[in-house]
């Protein structure tokens, strides 16, 4: 099935928005690219007058007959059935042509494959398809993903692990990004996205209807994300960007990420875990989430190499951020310093819900300014403690601060250490976080009876 049509109207918005993001990055053209789907006869055979209808007219055959057409289909295309999506098919549940799951994660699929797969894509819409190590070569999927696209065949894509997708694969999944109305959710994992693959998905997101993108270990550092950044500062759809194991560094990458916040005010959460971000970059960041006074409100910092240095940034930032719910600094050497130079700035933080300080090297020193925290801030509901040597003294101030507080209903902390020898100690130990789980649970309790609807309180009162 060759859908030129829609591709050949699309070519213009393509060097419109490559125009666009041109401009955006003060970058001066250098000449247009000609963008063009490959011949009719190397995308999908089949071609389908009204999309419309067929998916109406497909929407009331049952999943015993979108088998069957699976398996003719696969014999017009001589190639075997797959055992795995018959299997899937027999299974699944179908509510109004609607089906969870097409998993087809490690099929290998090559391009006849792909196109025999037309009819189940054309009948069903699946709130999941896997692709992920599919190890889809160029015309598999350009095919594919055009079909996808055709038929709106799903809201949420894995297409990770598939390194071999060629110009006419990511043309195809630029021209999806940009025109599927229901896909919301993409991940494009473990797949290198430089030099074309870089542009083609920075193009597609001028316009994309997307609010969820996954990009871990993409190598995005450098180029391909100042112009990913580029794109997202217009972008006022995607709500949750997560950039997990990139190389991102201190300073370039960085700066560019701090640059996103002062512009962009859609995104809700940004994750940046495992890269390299330092207490340079960290500083950065807190420039930009400084203009977030509406927007950010989930911030992943886990694992970036930031030590007690960084607090120091981060400490400027907190009294003034009003909309961030959730910042997570595990596995950085935060260390006792870094945790009293936030206790001041926790106090007055209004925001904050949730706070994740797991393997941070933290110790009953530490422990005791965040149980000074607690007794004055009423908002923190969670806070990670775990893989950090927190003693009787730590458990103690924590402990007596929970009787006073009345908004945190989750203390994570890990058990007495094997390597305690002294009796007292662990049945202390024990003991104190015993009380510390009871006073969680009581806030839990106490929060769980209070109205979400702020006229419920006013009427309360």
């Amino acid at each position: 099935m060759t859908h030129c049509s829609d591709n050949e109207k699309d070519e213009q918005s393509d060097d419109d928005g490559a125009q666009r993001l041109q401009e955006n990055l003060k970058k001066t053209s250098k000449g247009g690219k000609h963008v063009s789907f490959p011949p009719d006869g190397q995308i999908v055979s089949g071609f389908a007058e009204h999309k419309n209808a067929d998916r109406k007219d497909e929407s009331c055959l049952t999943l015993t007959e979108v088998t069957a057409a699976y398996q003719q289909s696969c014999s017009r295309h001589q190639v075997q059935p797959r055992p795995h999506i018959l299997q899937q098919l027999q299974q699944g549940v179908c509510v109004g042509g609607s089906v969870k799951c097409l998993d087809l994660k490690g099929e290998r699929l090559d391009h006849r494959s792909c196109e025999a797969l037309e009819v189940v894509l054309k009948s069903l819409h699946f709130d999941f398809i896997n692709l992920q190590a599919a190890q889809l070569e160029e015309n598999g999927a350009a095919s594919l993903l055009d079909m996808i696209s055709y038929y709106e065949s799903t809201t949420h894509l894995d297409i990770s692990d598939n390194s071999s997708m060629g110009t006419s694969g990511w043309r195809a999944l630029a021209h999806l990004i940009k025109q599927s109305v229901c896909l919301s959710r993409l991940d494009v994992c473990n797949v290198p996205m430089v030099d074309y693959p870089a542009l083609a998905l920075s193009k597609a997101l001028l316009t994309s209807r997307l609010t969820v993108l996954h990009l871990h270990n993409a190598q995005l550092s450098g180029m391909p994300l100042y112009t990913l950044v580029g794109a997202l500062k217009v972008n006022r759809a995607l709500r949750e960007l997560h950039l997990t194991n990139n190389l991102l560094n201190s300073y370039q990458d960085a700066l560019q990420l701090g640059d996103l916040l002062r512009y962009n005010t859609t995104l809700r959460t940004l994750e940046l875990s495992r890269n390299a971000v330092a207490d340079a970059g960290l500083e950065e960041l807190c420039d930009g989430l400084r203009r977030q006074t509406a927007g950010l409100k989930l911030l992943l910092l886990r694992n970036n190499q930031i030590t007690a240095k960084g607090m120091v940034h981060l400490a400027k930032t907190l009294p003034l951020l009003k909309v961030l719910q959730v910042l997570d600094l595990a596995e950085n050497v935060l260390g006792d310093e870094g945790v009293q130079d936030l206790r001041t700035p926790l106090m007055v933080n209004c925001s904050l819900l949730q706070l994740g300080l797991a393997q941070t090297n933290i110790t009953c020193e530490g422990a005791v300014a965040l149980a000074e925290v607690l007794a004055e801030n009423c908002h923190i509901q969670r806070l990670d403690l775990s893989q950090n040597p927190v003693r009787v003294g730590g458990l103690m101030a924590l402990s007596l601060a929970l009787r006073i507080n009345c908004s945190l209903d989750s203390l994570d902390l890990d058990q007495v250490p094997p390597e305690e020898q002294d009796q007292f100690l662990m049945e202390t130990q024990t003991r104190l976080r015993s009380e510390i789980r009871q006073c969680c649970l009581a806030n839990a309790r106490r929060l769980s009876r209070l109205p979400t609807d702020p006229s419920e309180a006013d009427g309360a009162r």
